[in-house]
């Protein structure tokens, strides 16, 4: 098993109320992270401050060996999909970017936006390891579409800020090779959550698309 390890060890569900958010540092593993700007400002519109969060983005990313497999950058927040081979410096990889971007946008905005990441209580970003080629799929999708589900292009080829640094069979097929996805670490929460509809157990294809979707995309896919 690769190690693993959480940003907050208690085994509490939910903290005030709500459901816990925490990150997780795991060694060889495919990691599905994104971030929005506080309050959906979009400081991001215009391509110089664009070009502020990649230089930064992928110098720190390079530094902590950070593969991105797919990101896109959109006015307000970014996802990106990619591997993480020693798990235990995401969180300071994050804070470099995070903190290196904010500084460097507000220097050139009209108005300094603070705090810049994140919504309320929250982190300022969240992120889970893939557990199979079926998130892989649809996550690599989801990213890959996010110009094209926002109206800005009609295929994301268009979009500069879909970037793509490893095809997404070769990846998968990386990825398998690697033992990279998180099968072996249960998840409590929805290693118990079984339903039936039209008097049917659901199989455990829908309950990962369930997964996926809840989890990950939902905070981040709302208009």
């Amino acid at each position: 098993m690769a190690r693993f390890r959480r940003s907050d060890e208690s085994t509490n569900e939910f903290y005030d109320g709500a459901h816990k958010f925490e990150h997780w540092y795991r060694d060889n593993s495919i990691y599905f992270i994104t971030a929005r700007c506080r309050g959906k400002f979009p400081p991001f519109d215009s391509e110089q401050v664009k070009s502020i969060f990649w230089d930064r983005f992928l110098y720190y990313t390079q530094l902590h060996l950070f593969v991105p497999i797919i990101t896109t950058l959109m006015n307000n927040h970014y996802h990106v999909m990619g591997y993480k081979k020693f798990g235990a410096d995401l969180g300071e990889m994050m804070r470099k970017i995070h903190g290196s971007v904010a500084k460097l946008v507000n220097d050139v905005l009209p108005v300094r936006h603070v705090p810049f990441w994140g919504e309320g209580n929250r982190d300022n970003y969240m992120d889970g390891c893939l557990r199979d080629e079926l998130q892989y799929r649809r996550t690599f999708r989801y990213v890959r579409l996010q110009a094209v589900k926002a109206g800005i292009v009609s295929d994301y080829r268009l979009y500069p800020h879909t970037r793509i640094n490893v095809p997404l069979e070769i990846g998968l097929k990386r990825a398998i090779e690697l033992n990279a996805f998180l099968e072996e670490v249960p998840y409590k929460r929805y290693e118990k959550w079984r339903s039936h509809r039209n008097g049917r157990e659901l199989d455990r294809t829908h309950w990962l698309r369930h997964f996926s979707d809840a989890v990950f995309l939902r905070e981040y896919n709302r208009p």
